[in-house]
């Protein structure tokens, strides 16, 4: 048994700081080194390995188990999820079925901001709320590089696009998951969330369209911005508050998207907006993109172009559903204890009330996978598109090849996360954030952007550290569930910087190697957004009429 250390200098700030290498070299050389995202990520496992043996004294082969641990995961269900939906995409690309749906969104809007609104954060919400783990970016940039976007607005966008909504993603998973493993009351914990989330909810697209076509640009389509987050928040407020985490995303999509297409029916811009780059980023070629006008389609045309994205949603959303999970689990679904790691690592306060042993169970979930539905949902609509066994077989062999690199990054990423987990370095600057007092609010929020950044997940985030925020809080007089929510809604905005979503949103661009390019991008939206939760949970704790909205 090997119990963590999370002071191993005996000096706080100097373990924080050495506690922050791995995730240091990462990103330098990620966004500044301008590594290859693989090279990057390895260079962070190899100095998150060093750290965890030579300062945290970790034992080399519990170190080594928690990165094949990590590795492990990251290649199912992380990048099942990424292959197959770049499999769905080449499919519907190489028939040709894509062009037509892409005429088919022109059709209902050419601007371009619209399209964005529509897609990136509707759309890409509903395949958050019923799948999560880097779906909606695959899925939402995929289709906006199709029409026409910059690789840097598709990826970038995509990201700032996939916050709000993630709290509640894949069926409510992250706030389950925190009120299962930390006593947490979920209905509680899910109205606390409701109560800071629709506020984003209501500012994300705005500050979408400000990031993609400047402020201007902006309040030429107010009206269309405002009926896109107001449709979304309201109902992710009474689903969250009154009915459950379960179905807030998908509901709230769901009339998103209806009132949004609505709304556009009796309203249009007076100015057409057709630019595909970010403001200040001519990384395309604009005349081309520009010049790329809808063409008309018969209805048999539409239907055969969207039946492929029909299924995928059919069998994304029908894959999430518990009982059908509960269904393919029983089938198959071993739970591999990793010998060498499992019970062996133990976790002490003050993270947790008393020494806990940390599993180390590998589920082999398969059948029951995302990305499984995905691959399914790929093969049917293949055989609707008329392609050939023989011909799907070889597509899936070329997506293999085309995703090789951005496969191994996810799974080195994930050995670096685990790494860090299982060593008690991220716990080391969790910690450093719980030593701020009075502005605990604001920190503890932090805290939670700082989870999802480095494990990739809002549900590893409140695994991690929702513990802490309750001893946190319980210890400062403010309520647990103010905490506990307040480590979810921050770590949302996380999510546009953690390695595994920029990979996802480089590779299903197709633009390889660029990772640094979106990273150096989304993170100011990411700090800024994140201390602006920051802002918001400090109000709920300590300012009237702020204070009202807390449960208790």
């Amino acid at each position: 048994m090997w119990q963590q250390v999370y002071d191993p200098l005996g000096n706080a700030f100097l373990s924080t700081v050495l506690a922050a290498v791995p995730v240091v070299v990462m990103l330098v050389g990620l966004g500044f080194l301008h590594w290859k995202a693989h090279i990057a990520a390895g260079a962070g496992l190899l100095a998150a390995l060093a750290v965890a043996i030579v300062v945290y004294g970790m034992p080399v082969l519990l170190a080594a188990n928690a990165a094949l641990l990590g590795g492990l995961t990251g290649l199912l269900p992380i990048g099942w999820i990424v292959l197959n939906i770049i499999f769905l995409h080449q499919l519907t690309e190489k028939n040709g079925s894509f062009k037509i749906l892409q005429d088919s969104i022109a059709g209902i809007t050419q601007d371009r901001r619209l399209q964005l609104l529509l897609i990136a954060f509707s759309f890409g919400a509903f395949f958050e709320g019923a799948a999560g783990f880097g779906t909606p970016v695959a899925v939402t940039a995929a289709i906006l590089i199709g029409l026409r976007f910059s690789p840097l607005a598709a990826s970038g966008l995509s990201l700032i696009a996939n916050t709000a909504p993630v709290a509640f993603g894949a069926l409510g998973t992250p706030v389950i998951t925190l009120a299962k493993v930390h006593g947490y009351d979920v209905m509680a914990l899910s109205a606390m969330i409701g109560r800071q989330l629709p506020f984003f909810s209501l500012l994300v697209p705005f500050w979408l369209i400000w990031a993609f076509a400047g402020r201007k640009a902006m309040w030429e389509i107010w009206p269309a911005v405002l009926v896109s987050g107001l449709s979304f928040a309201v109902p992710q407020f009474l689903v969250s508050n009154y009915i459950g985490p379960e179905l807030v995303d998908v509901i709230a999509a769901v009339i998103s998207m209806a009132a949004l297409v609505g709304f556009l029916r009796i309203w249009q811009p007076r100015t057409l907006w057709t630019t595909v780059s970010l403001r200040g980023h001519a990384d395309q070629d604009e005349a081309t993109a520009a010049a790329v006008t809808p063409t008309a389609h018969s209805r048999a045309d539409l239907i055969r172009a969207w039946t492929p994205w029909a299924i995928l949603t059919f069998f994304v959303f029908v894959w999430g559903l518990p009982p059908v999970k509960g269904f393919w689990n029983a089938l198959f679904a071993p739970a591999i204890p990793l010998a060498g790691l499992h019970n062996l690592v133990e976790k002490m306060p003050p993270v947790v009330l008393h020494p806990t042993k940390e599993g180390a169970i590998y589920t082999f979930a398969l059948l029951s996978a995302t990305g499984t539905g995905i691959f399914v949902a790929a093969i049917v609509g293949g055989l609707a598109m008329r392609y050939r066994a023989s011909q799907l077989l070889s597509e899936f062999g070329r997506t293999i090849y085309l995703v090789r690199y951005s496969l191994l990054t996810i799974i080195l990423m994930l050995a670096l996360g685990t790494v860090t987990r299982f060593s008690g370095t991220d716990t080391t600057l969790g910690l450093a954030f719980a030593n701020t007092g009075v502005l605990y609010p604001f920190f503890g929020t932090l805290m939670g952007w700082i989870g999802v950044a480095l494990t990739g997940s809002d549900t590893a985030s409140n695994v991690l550290f929702g513990g802490m925020q309750r001893v946190a809080a319980e210890q400062l007089g403010l309520s647990a569930n103010l905490m506990g929510a307040a480590n979810s809604s921050g770590g949302v905005m996380g999510k546009m910087i953690d390695a595994q979503s920029i990979v996802v949103a480089s590779t299903a661009t197709g633009w390889f190697h660029h990772e640094g390019d979106i990273l150096r991008y989304v993170f100011f939206h990411s700090l800024a957004l994140a201390c602006l939760v920051g802002c918001l949970i400090t109000l709920q704790a300590y300012v009237w009429p702020f204070t009202m909205l807390v449960v208790r």
